[in-house]
């Protein structure tokens, strides 16, 4: 997985993908989902370290079968809330 960390006044905004799916696009009626690598990119890592960064952040975008999965699987995110466009797994975390 593709993990991107970066600090803002309103804690630290996460984002994780599956590297097939950086650069896609994604559309389904009116949600368009793009997966950009001024967003998305950065390093390569291990579940363990998605898993520390998303009990960390503030704020998470993930996109993709296997980091949606993960998200899923440590209880950050409820499977009824993931998102399917256009056949690729999407959701979004937030801590209030």
């Amino acid at each position: 997985m593709i993990l991107n960390e970066r600090e803002t006044n309103e804690g630290l905004l996460v984002s994780v993908c599956d590297p097939d799916v950086m650069g896609e696009t994604f559309e389904d009626g009116p949600v368009s989902l793009t997966v950009d690598e001024s967003f998305y990119g950065g390093d390569e890592v291990d579940e363990q370290t998605v898993v520390d960064s998303l009990a960390r952040c503030a704020v998470a975008n993930i996109v993709g079968e296997e980091a949606v999965d993960v998200a899923v699987e440590h209880g950050f995110v409820d499977e009824e809330n993931v998102l399917d466009v256009a056949g690729t797994r999407h959701a979004q975390l937030l801590w209030l």
